[in-house]
């Protein structure tokens, strides 16, 4: 099948005489900063080679919402730094993106994907965006989301929102780049950037790793700060790095986790957190056990094929690959709406009294009055049920959120993934993270067979997405799910993984 792709040669070449040459876009984040210290090239030349790509292609992506206007001038600042032996941290000088429902302070927006929050300039960066700019990384850009997370409506559309349109996925422009965190997955695929964050609620990180054939990291909830980022769910929401391997995304994740005392999930982060980067293992699966969830398998004989190769390579590179069994979605998404509904309605007011809108959209109420107001253009292909939804709901002391609560964690911990882990001695749960790109579709909404993120995501668990395959030409990514703070034995084992998968195209 032949699709309209943007997908070019991923070999780099560092040593071509132009150093604007567009090989270097691919450049992992090690070689990137190797080049920028042995002064190869300087951060604002990278900066500005990014910067053309982004101009060249994203028209027909869409993946950018703001590019920073103060990127280059920062990037100028890092190379001064650096002329003078400073160097800020591990990703000096490097561009990194994240998802527009993340505050930065660089004259960008914070805008969710809404229309409602277009005048939202954020007096303070999010809290790990501020980690971001203490090891040296220039913030380039603010990527395009499903509005409001996809919390929106039932029949959303994945990728589109009012304040930035459709996102579209690299392999294959008429086909979705995944949600949430769809222009993050897309940017990170397309060369814009070596790095991007997403955010997940439930599937909004490895769901658009697997659109878009990256690496996507799900950590445990209260590894990373959520300080500053308009919210779904305090038991659910985590950020994380989407990135084109899985080296490039432990030094993310490294840089990311750490404890903030204004988000209380994060207590226990500097006591769990690791140099992530250590873990990383060629022959990471010599000796693992990984069990393969086989009731998330069988709904795509295509897919079924990718899993079968992927269960050989596991196999080679000296693992057992155990069948087994995992609590199946149906099972969560019972109480996890009920949840959602209840934290969304809480978080978000919170959130908007707190960001003093000009336009003083400061609950929910008033972001829904906003959306019928304007539901021309907020409004063209799908309803805010969601939104109405969440409204009707009592605060978080009431019994109905707390007996949700309870057995989302019963279900997804001690009755899922613990057990499962437990009764055959596991390292790891392998499953698929989801079926192939479907086609946008305006009318119907997502078509969202194959997920598979509910388990670690209602739980709090860490999920490590990584390309395991293709199906005429789109990509397929296996998940590793383990038992809560395990992302450095994750990554280990996706790492192993990724010796012996198929190389990426």
């Amino acid at each position: 099948m032949q699709y309209e792709t943007l997908r070019m040669s991923r070999k780099p070449n560092f040593y071509s005489e132009a150093v604007m040459i567009a090989d270097v876009i691919w450049g992992s984040i090690g070689v990137l900063a190797s080049a920028l210290q042995e002064k190869k090239f300087s951060a604002v030349e990278l900066t500005k080679t990014f910067i053309k790509r982004i101009e060249l292609y994203d028209s027909k992506t869409n993946a950018i919402l703001n590019i920073n206007p103060k990127a280059i001038e920062t990037a100028k600042k890092l190379d001064e730094d650096l002329a003078k032996g400073n160097i800020r941290g591990p990703l000096h000088g490097i561009p990194v993106m994240v998802k527009d429902n993340i505050n930065t302070t660089d004259q960008m927006p914070t805008t969710a994907g809404s229309l409602a929050l277009r005048e939202n300039f954020a007096k303070k960066d999010a809290f790990l965006v501020k980690k971001l700019r203490l090891s040296g990384a220039i913030i380039l850009a603010k990527t395009n989301l499903s509005e409001w997370a996809n919390f929106r409506s039932v029949r959303s559309v994945s990728g589109w929102s009012s304040a930035g349109g459709q996102s579209r996925n690299p392999y294959a422009l008429d086909r979705t780049p995944g949600g949430s965190s769809s222009g993050s997955g897309a940017a990170a695929s397309s060369g814009y950037c070596p790095a991007a964050i997403g955010t997940e609620t439930s599937g909004s990180i490895v769901n658009p790793a697997a659109m878009n054939g990256v690496v996507g990291i799900k950590p445990t909830v209260g590894l990373i700060s959520r300080t500053g980022i308009a919210p779904i769910s305090f038991s659910q929401d985590t950020a994380g790095p989407l990135t084109r391997s899985v080296a490039d995304a432990a030094r993310i994740l490294t840089i990311l986790a750490g404890t903030d005392y204004t988000d209380p999930k994060t207590g226990n982060s500097d006591k769990f957190k690791k140099n992530y980067f250590y873990f990383l293992n060629d022959h990471g699966l010599k000796g693992k056990r990984i069990g393969l969830a086989i009731n998330y398998c069988g709904f795509d004989e295509r897919v079924d094929k990718v899993i079968e190769e992927s269960i050989l390579a596991i196999k080679c590179a000296g693992a057992d690959v155990i069948e087994t069994e995992l609590v199946s979605v149906s099972e969560i998404r019972e109480f996890e709406f009920e949840v959602l509904l209840h934290e969304f309605k809480s978080g978000i007011n919170k959130y908007l009294a707190g960001q003093k809108l000009q336009n003083k959209i400061s609950n929910l109420k008033d972001l829904i009055e906003f959306n019928i107001q304007f539901s021309e253009s907020t409004m063209p292909y799908f309803p805010q049920d969601i939104f109405e939804m969440a409204l009707e709901k009592d605060n978080l002391e009431c019994s109905s959120y707390k007996e949700a609560l309870f057995n989302c964690e019963t279900v997804s911990r001690k009755n899922g993934i613990d057990k499962t882990l437990r009764e055959k001695n596991l390292d790891a749960i392998m499953l698929p993270t989801a079926g192939l790109p479907w086609l946008i579709d305006f009318v119907n909404g997502d078509n969202r067979r194959g997920t598979s993120a509910a388990a670690a995501a209602v739980a709090g668990y860490p999920n490590v997405s990584v390309p395991a395959g293709y199906v005429y030409g789109l990509p397929v990514n296996i998940s590793f799910v383990g038992k809560k703070w395990s992302e450095a034995k994750l990554i280990e084992i996706a790492s192993g993984f990724e010796k012996v998968a198929p190389e990426r195209i």
